[in-house]
């Protein structure tokens, strides 16, 4: 029987199915349930905006979208968010599903910590950064009603889930701290890493190796 949650339906194909296994496995449950929010919430928001998002590929970018904060999908020398994607499109290709799908999602997951620019992308991409904008930063709540999100957070709750995911992404990315800049991950870096200090884009710039 095909589960639903909020009037959305989870997918039960087998791709699915094994996505749901290997992060509930593999990850921690504060990811496994965040992730399972973000897929819901993205669906629920993709309505909202009048988005018709492919389910199965939501649904495996919603779940793999923080894989890189930890092991075993963490790396030592780029963005977490590419971790993900890395893992989620041979994920994605190893269970049959063409490239031009697998690139969908490493999109989604690359970018789901980038403001605007997924908005006006595939349906997959921006409906991944909308359950993400949801559950974390709680942006558009608005959009869904008390039943939608009381719904989806009894069926995977958020206890102290800010504290929580902060410590979760400090911990993901305090030991490649380069790999922060130009994100809003160097704001987390800046939060709870001593001595961490932001590379300045000006300074950058005026440092750069041309001459002036």
């Amino acid at each position: 029987m095909t589960e639903k949650i909020a009037g959305v339906e989870i997918p039960d194909s087998k791709l699915a199915r094994d996505a749901t296994e290997l992060i509930r496995d593999t990850t921690p449950a504060l990811i496994f349930h965040h992730s399972r929010r973000v897929y819901l919430f993205g669906s629920l928001q993709a309505a909202a905006r009048g988005l018709s998002p492919d389910p199965e590929l939501l649904y495996v970018a919603a779940l793999f979208h923080d894989t890189g904060l930890v092991a075993p999908y963490r790396s030592d020398d780029q963005r977490f968010e590419m971790d993900g994607a890395d893992q989620a499109r041979a994920f994605l290709l190893t269970h049959g599903l063409s490239d031009g799908a697998a690139d969908t999602v490493w999109t989604a997951i690359a970018l789901h910590t980038t403001p605007e620019v997924p908005y006006r992308m595939a349906p997959e991409i921006a409906s991944t950064t909308a359950g993400v904008e949801t559950d974390v930063l709680g942006l558009n709540l608005s959009h869904l009603t008390r039943a939608q999100i009381d719904a989806v957070t009894a069926a995977h709750p958020r206890p102290d889930f800010k504290r929580q995911i902060l410590k979760a992404f400090t911990e993901g990315f305090r030991h490649r701290p380069d790999t922060t800049f130009g994100t809003v991950n160097a704001d987390v870096l800046e939060h709870f890493a001593p001595g961490f200090r932001r590379t300045d884009f000006v300074e950058v710039i005026e440092n750069s190796a041309w001459p002036e």
